[in-house]
């Protein structure tokens, strides 16, 4: 059997022999929309709860907008424009609209990624902010029910009007990406995002993909960004490809739990029981630029492999392992069951939840590596997994499986959302 995987920029061809049973899940989705600008239109201005931006801006002096890091393949260039357009009809100059690329702990954007993300003439001509979660300009809004301090960028919180730009993926904590997001931890203060991220959240059975509605960690980032005043959000979804295929604006909480209704109805593949393996990828460029973001399309597939089962991995991982704490603490790796002691009761460290969350994956499955862009020296005990070449790992994969074995193949890695049939 031959398929295309994601991978970096450009993909990868994988050959499977013949004899397993090979399953393989894409990426579903709605169609794309026929006329992306009518849909954004027209979902500012009839929105699916609350007023029109275009009504909310009426008497604001300024307004900030929070956006998608690199990481993210938001097609801000397509909807921002739209925002800004009724944002200066309602009287709000260029040099009181800041855009804030919600950043959390990962770097900032450079020049070059920042035409990427706004496009040139946008990026050349706004305010923006690069948000800097450990930097002092932070404001201090309020205590969370559950005791989670909300620290929200001062840039931010300081203007008029608050609105976030984002798109809605399944997501390995917070049950889907986008809305709320964006304020926490997007552009959240390391206070803040070290506490959502501690191992009481990370080890909740429903902080995990797909899982929402009693999930505690969305609903911390609900209140967080309602002490940040969270007036308007417009999300998309999108399909395979990264075209538009939806479109949800207006009051934030019921504008994302309409486009996580329609994620969920359009996007679900079920499989009629668990399989034996599964070979994943990270969805290529730009979330398999690090390991850090590989670890999500290892948490994705979970859900559809036999405890015991073997996973794969495929991602280029052309920028390394991640940022210099989560570098230095896959490096010590050892165990799942010693990582996940060894951060029960000690202070949390950026980037070590994701690495919890691979631990988590890890007490329940072999996992296997192609990455790469990373030596495996630099991998702790996981080096043990790593294959040097794709067909190396997924014979690696096969051995010892019996030769009717039922083998999930996911080409688009998170972007695929699969689950076992009740």
């Amino acid at each position: 059997m031959h398929t295309r995987m994601a991978f970096g920029t450009t993909g990868i061809d994988l050959h499977l022999p013949d004899g397993p049973h090979y399953r393989v899940i894409h990426a579903r989705s709605a169609p794309p929309l026929p006329d992306t600008n009518l849909a954004i239109a027209a979902a500012l201005d009839a929105p699916i709860s609350g007023p029109s931006l275009s009504a909310l801006a009426q008497g604001k002096r300024s307004a900030a907008i929070a956006i998608c890091d690199i990481t993210r393949p938001v097609p801000n260039s397509v909807t921002l424009p739209h925002i800004l357009s009724r944002l200066h009809r309602a009287g709000i100059t260029r040099e009181n609209i800041a855009l804030c690329i919600a950043t959390g702990l990962h770097r900032a954007a450079t020049p070059t990624e920042l035409d990427i993300i706004l496009g040139p003439e946008i990026a050349a001509t706004y305010p923006i902010v690069n948000h800097d979660a450990r930097d002092t300009a932070h404001r201090h809004i309020g205590t969370t029910t559950r005791g989670t301090p909300a620290i929200v960028n001062q840039r931010f919180l300081s203007a008029d009007l608050h609105i976030t730009l984002g798109f809605i993926e399944q997501h390995l904590m917070l049950g889907f990406s986008g809305g709320r997001k964006l304020i926490a931890p997007g552009l959240a203060g390391q206070d803040t995002i070290k506490t959502i991220h501690s191992p009481r959240f990370m080890r909740e059975a429903l902080a995990t993909e797909g899982s929402i509605d009693a999930n505690p960690l969305h609903d911390e980032l609900l209140q967080i960004a309602r002490m940040a005043r969270h007036d308007f959000m417009l999300d998309v979804t999108l399909t395979q490809d990264r075209q538009i295929s939806g479109v949800f604006a207006g009051e934030p909480v019921q504008a994302h739990a309409a486009g996580v209704h329609s994620l969920r109805a359009d996007s679900t593949e079920y499989l009629p029981q668990l399989v034996d393996a599964a070979i994943t990828t990270a969805a290529g460029h730009p979330l398999d630029l690090t390991f850090y973001q590989t670890i999500k399309g290892l948490t994705a597939v979970q859900h559809i492999v036999k405890p015991g089962g073997k996973i794969l991995i495929l991602s280029a991982c052309t920028e390394g392992v991640g940022s210099p704490e989560f570098t230095a603490k896959l490096a010590t790796y050892t165990t799942p069951q010693q990582f996940l002691d060894s951060i029960r009761d000690t202070p949390v460290i950026p980037d070590q939840w994701q690495l919890e969350k691979l631990a988590l994956v890890h007490s329940h499955h072999p996992l296997l590596f192609y990455t790469p862009g990373v030596s495996p020296t630099q991998l702790g005990s996981l080096a043990a997994g790593t294959l040097p070449t794709a067909d190396a790992a997924i014979q690696s994969l096969l051995a010892h499986l019996p030769a009717n074995a039922e083998i999930a193949i996911v080409p688009d890695g998170p972007y695929a959302f699969a689950r076992v049939r009740d």
